[in-house]
């Protein structure tokens, strides 16, 4: 049984032409008066008629079905859907970031005995690689780079931008549709596949 509270929200509702709403005793027939042309039925626990779900969409897909309709990540600025040169995934992304950290706090160990140096030198060692080159020892490891989305290489300035923003935490986790966070929409770029 569904709570009181809730029958209100799932009442019928009056169709576009200002009839009345349909009868909460009998189930309406498909193509009465509603949306698009869909019929109200009487669900068990419910005193009125409510609109079948396919008709009210879900709150639940929200702003990742508009997404999906609009295509693949990557297709607005030209990118293929699969293969070399396509958006690399969070997976890989997430797992590059894993090899650099763990690679950056074996040296620290190695070179100062103590995992306080891990940070500086992840910095260091994301800023001046991905200035040079786009890649970091992990993001080469598993096939991605750093490109600018207008072709022009990343550069010391946006580098130094899009680290920041990294070593924020944050910002790398709002991404948009095309899987760029907020640290690559900053410095106008975004990770591929090689």
């Amino acid at each position: 049984m569904v709570s009181q509270v809730f029958h209100p929200c799932y009442a019928c509702v009056r169709p576009a032409g200002g009839g009345a709403p349909a009868d909460s005793r009998r189930p309406a027939q498909a193509g009465s008066p509603g949306r698009a042309g869909g019929a109200y039925t009487r669900r068990p626990g419910y005193r009125k008629c409510v609109t079948e779900r396919r008709w009210t969409g879900s709150w639940l897909g929200g702003p990742r079905e508009a997404a999906d309709a609009q295509g693949y990540p990557g297709e607005r600025f030209g990118l293929p859907k699969e293969g070399p040169q396509s958006v690399a995934g969070l997976g890989r992304r997430l797992l590059a970031l894993l090899t650099d950290w763990l690679l950056c706090m074996v040296i620290s160990l190695a070179a100062f005995r103590t995992q306080l140096w891990t940070l500086p030198i992840f910095a260091a060692e994301t800023y001046l690689l991905t200035a040079l080159t786009g890649l970091t020892v992990g993001k080469r490891l598993l096939g991605i780079r750093v490109v600018r989305v207008d072709g022009k290489p990343v550069g010391l300035g946006w580098a130094l931008l899009r680290t920041l923003l990294l070593l924020a935490v944050v910002p790398p986790l709002v991404t948009d549709r095309d899987l760029r966070g907020l640290h690559d929409r900053a410095a106008n770029t975004i990770v591929i596949r090689i």
